[in-house]
This record gives structure tokens, sequence and C-alpha cells, in this order.
């Protein structure tokens, strides 16, 4: 069950969800607005499974920042969220999609336990200037069945991002070049 606007305010009061800085003005019937963070980093050259990808880093100007096609971008949320109570699911909403960026496609689920800056995936349809502390996209908080499980408490290789992490599949990959 995903919760309502009203339901993630008061989560956040009681503490069971952490979303920093909040600002109730943002939630919406059944999901809260998130914003992009002030940094960027472009992937440089070809990108491999078995390597640490190669990037260029930025903060985006005052002026804002123009997304190329054919690039891909990693970005973060200015928003930290989390929750032991709750899962998430961040996705990018119709508003930057009308602008032809598709964000976060591949990784929406945020495990209960995880309180992150997210680090998004970005791609631009055709040359698009964004902004630091511009709506992203539209944050939901999921009820979970079962025992709860904290993925901090996990050896899992992402448990400390807390910001833009590159991918880390080489470390699965016997004799990948680490």
């Amino acid at each position: 069950m995903i919760l309502t606007g009203p339901a993630i305010a008061a989560a956040v009061h009681t503490g069971e969800i952490t979303i920093d800085p909040f600002d109730p003005a943002r939630l919406s019937p059944n999901a809260y607005d998130w914003r992009l963070g002030d940094t960027i980093r472009a992937c440089d050259g070809d990108l491999d499974a078995a390597a640490p990808t190669a990037f260029t880093e930025q903060t985006i100007p005052p002026a804002g920042l123009v997304l190329q096609p054919g690039l891909l971008y990693l970005g973060v949320t200015l928003e930290r969220t989390g929750s032991e109570t709750f899962a998430q699911m961040l996705n990018g909403d119709r508003t930057i999609g009308s602008l032809g960026i598709w964000v976060h496609v591949s990784a929406p689920l945020g495990h209960q336990g995880h309180a992150i800056r997210w680090t998004l995936e970005i791609r631009a349809a055709k040359p698009v200037r964004v902004h630091a502390g511009m709506t992203f996209g539209k944050l939901v908080f999921l009820t979970a069945f079962g025992t709860p499980t904290s993925y901090q408490q996990q050896l899992a290789k992402y448990a400390a991002t807390d910001g833009i992490d590159i991918s880390r599949l080489y470390e699965e990959i016997e004799g990948a070049g680490r």
C-alpha cells in the first residue's frame, strides 16, 4: 500500500520517515516531490561493467547546466530520505518527462533502513537546462509485509552510499579490472 501525503507528513513528524530537508508544501496526495541536488557527474568514455566508471564531476552553476543527449549523467537528490518502517519508490514525473529527461528508470526501490541522498541516472532526449533545487520527481512510501530487515544491516555494496556513486558491478565480476 502507498502512503497518502497526510500519512507521510505524520510519519515524518513521528520519526518513522526521514525527509531532510522536509517541506510540507512538497506533499501531494500520494507522494513527496523531491528535488535535484547541486552536483552532476558526466560519465566519460565507454562504460564497462568490469571496471570503475570514469567521470567528470561539477557543481550545477546558478544559471543551470545544459544536459546533452547521448551522455549518461549521475546526479543526486537534494533530500536525504529513508525509513526503517517503509520502503520507498523514487521516480521522475511528468514535469521532467515532458522536458525529455529520463531519470532513475533502473533502480527506483529504496529498501527499508536505507536513509540516503539517492544517486540518480539521468538522460536527456534533447539539450535541456537543469537547475539545482528544481523538482525532479516523486517519492512514494510503501508498507512492507513480512519480517523487516534493515538494508543498513546487510552486506550490500551500496549500504553506505549517501550521494552520487558509480556502478560497482565490477566488484562482482571475477578478474575485473579493479
